[in-house]
């Protein structure tokens, strides 16, 4: 139902393209560099080889991120305009068009911001993951902040190989985010003012989509009644799964980079690498405004490992139970203390 060609136009006509986007650095080298460092401090090991690294403009991402986009909402579309009687085709169609210039408009934001992605479409396994870089919004990151070029591009590559050992190298949690996801769209809504539909649109349609992506969400998507315990869930593991790349890449990089300390205020002024498709549903869905996902994860797991170290920390990756809850989050001696494994007796 949703348009997507639509939506692809308009993203890329609101992204924008930077007509000088390549990088002075070797993404493969960086990227298998980044897997051993990451992998020597964490322990997270690949089951199979890692994705090789790629260099892509905005426009090829947002291409990427509809496949993602694509598998997660169409099954909340597709029971849009069930009971609607005769008028059902023509409500579909507009249903069809504003949705996608709602997507459209998310994904063309976006595009201009993201650095990196470990790019993996939670909902359908079959499709091969990738490793991403957007090489003119690094180009324009490492101009705007004023930051080391080498150093930058360095740091962004551990944080989203960090991701990718943290799919490959922990079995259950692409399944466990792709249930929760699940269970979150079949209680999704789709809400459409049936008047918007019966009439060409208007420019300040456009200005109003803006304005919504811009404060964190869309305004067609709701959640259904019953889904605040799902919802906790997934805010709590995508809280977990940066806030351990944001701890990883400051600890790897602390002995790597010698502009470190330049790179994380810039980047903490910045923040803005929000790219896999669970975080774009996030953003479609707000969360982002309940929860400052990079904060405090990160906070959770720099406490931890501080109390008790990264083998500590690992207990996350144990299984979904021993994941914390979004009030763990804030009392990481809590979670500790309930996933501490019990002391044998002498």
């Amino acid at each position: 139902m949703v348009d997507w060609n639509a939506a692809r136009r308009i993203a890329g006509m609101l992204s924008g393209e930077a007509p000088d986007r390549r990088l002075d650095a070797d993404l493969p080298a960086l990227a298998v560099r980044s897997e051993r460092l990451v992998g020597a401090y964490t322990g997270l090991k690949a089951t199979r080889q890692l994705p090789a690294a790629e260099g892509l403009g905005r426009h090829e991402w947002i291409d990427a991120n509809l496949v993602s986009m694509r598998a997660m909402l169409e099954p909340a579309t597709a029971r849009l305009g069930s009971g609607l009687g005769p008028l059902s085709p023509i409500l579909r169609t507009g249903a069809g068009l504003v949705i996608a210039t709602e997507v459209g408009v998310l994904m063309g934001f976006m595009a201009q911001r993201v650095l990196g992605q470990y790019d993996l479409v939670l909902l359908d396994p079959d499709v091969p993951s990738r490793l991403l870089f957007v090489e003119p919004n690094l180009v324009a990151g490492i101009s705007a902040l004023g930051v080391d070029g080498g150093d930058f591009v360095a740091w962004v590559a551990i944080h989203e190989v960090t991701h990718a050992l943290q799919f490959d190298g922990v079995p259950w949690l692409r399944p466990h985010l792709a249930g929760l996801l699940e269970e979150l769209i079949a209680g999704m809504d789709v809400a459409l003012d049936p008047s918007r539909l019966l009439r060409l649109p208007k420019p300040d349609d456009l200005k109003a989509v803006v304005a919504s992506v811009r404060d964190g969400g869309i305004r067609s998507f709701v959640l259904g009644s019953g889904q605040s315990g799902t919802l906790d869930s997934v805010q709590a593991t995508m809280a977990v799964i940066e806030g351990y790349a944001e701890h990883v890449m400051d600890v790897v990089g602390k002995d790597e980079l010698a502009t470190l300390p330049a790179l994380r205020a810039a980047m903490d002024r910045r923040r803005a690498s929000q790219s896999a498709p669970a975080r774009l549903l996030g953003r479609l869905l707000g969360i982002e405004l309940k929860l400052r996902q990079y904060e405090v994860g990160k906070r959770f797991c720099d406490a931890v490992v501080a109390e008790e170290g990264i083998g500590a920390l690992n207990r996350v990756w144990s299984g979904p139970g021993s994941l914390p809850s979004l009030a763990e989050l804030d009392r990481p001696g809590q979670w500790l203390k309930r996933t501490r494994p019990p002391t044998v007796g002498r």
